[in-house]
């Protein structure tokens, strides 16, 4: 396999160099950093990286990105494209965890693949990432499925970490795009619902609530079950739970629907 370099490859394997990595006592994998701990229970292991797809129609993004995604040994970038055609072609083609894809692409939309990706791989993890910073573009990124969304004019966060929170079962967007959004819940309220939404959503228990709240701060199943001193299985429970009371399907659309009806 091609090893990274300046001139990034369309939809090409790639691979790079790891640093070393031992796990310490407590089960907790040390990578090549010794302060970056990392537990072994967590998805996102040096032997088995979180792969990453790489959509976007600017070369010198495809380059920063990449060099970030492989100079992480947590995360692996195993193909790139550059437009919808050649990023439909790379899903098929490729086994990955999460994609990562550009909202607007020489010949269309990253929308477009966001329900695409779904269709063939239904476990795949979507991250949008955009110059822009508009809130309708986040909510509707979130409506099809995204469990995040990132500004590329952002000093905040990275995008491995991005790569590895939604795998973990959290979700990542770029600190002021989401104060920006829950100022406007603030000062809108309730926004404009759905056929859906108008019907009055089962009761959430407080425990429920408590989880939400959770899952809306970015906590993964692992990290909510420690704080409520219970198990990840059973915060997973809750979660389904959420999920059929309010008629959602992903955790971002339980976020929403929840800030805006005003159940937590």
């Amino acid at each position: 396999m091609a090893t990274f370099s300046s001139q990034p490859r369309v939809c090409g394997p790639l691979h790079t160099a790891r640093a070393d990595s031992a796990v310490g006592q407590g089960g907790f994998a040390v990578m090549g950093n010794p302060s970056s701990i990392w537990p072994d229970f967590m998805i996102g292991q040096e032997q088995r990286p979180v792969r990453v797809v790489l959509v976007d129609d600017d070369p010198h993004i495809r380059l920063v990105i990449g060099q970030e995604l492989m100079n992480e040994p947590r995360t692996l970038l195993v193909a790139q494209a550059d437009c919808l055609r050649e990023a439909r072609r790379a899903i098929k083609l490729h086994e990955f965890d999460v994609l990562l894809v550009d909202l607007h692409l020489g010949d269309g939309e990253g929308f477009e693949l966001l329900d695409y990706v779904k269709s063939i791989r239904p476990s795949v993890e979507t991250i949008v990432i955009s110059v822009m910073e508009n809130e309708d573009q986040v909510l509707r990124a979130f409506e099809l499925g995204a469990t995040g969304f990132l500004s590329k004019n952002s000093w905040f966060g990275s995008y491995a970490q991005a790569v590895l929170q939604v795998v973990n079962g959290g979700a990542s967007i770029t600190p002021n795009l989401a104060r920006r959004l829950l100022q406007r819940f603030d000062k809108t309220g309730i926004a404009v619902p759905t056929p859906r939404a108008r019907e009055e959503p089962e009761r959430l228990s407080v425990r429920e609530k408590e989880v939400l709240r959770l899952v809306a701060s970015g906590y993964t199943s692992v990290e909510i079950g420690a704080r409520l001193l219970i198990s990840s299985m059973t915060v997973n429970t809750h979660v389904r739970n959420i999920y059929r009371k309010l008629q959602v399907r992903t955790r971002a659309q339980a976020v929403r629907f929840a800030s805006l009806r005003g159940l937590f």
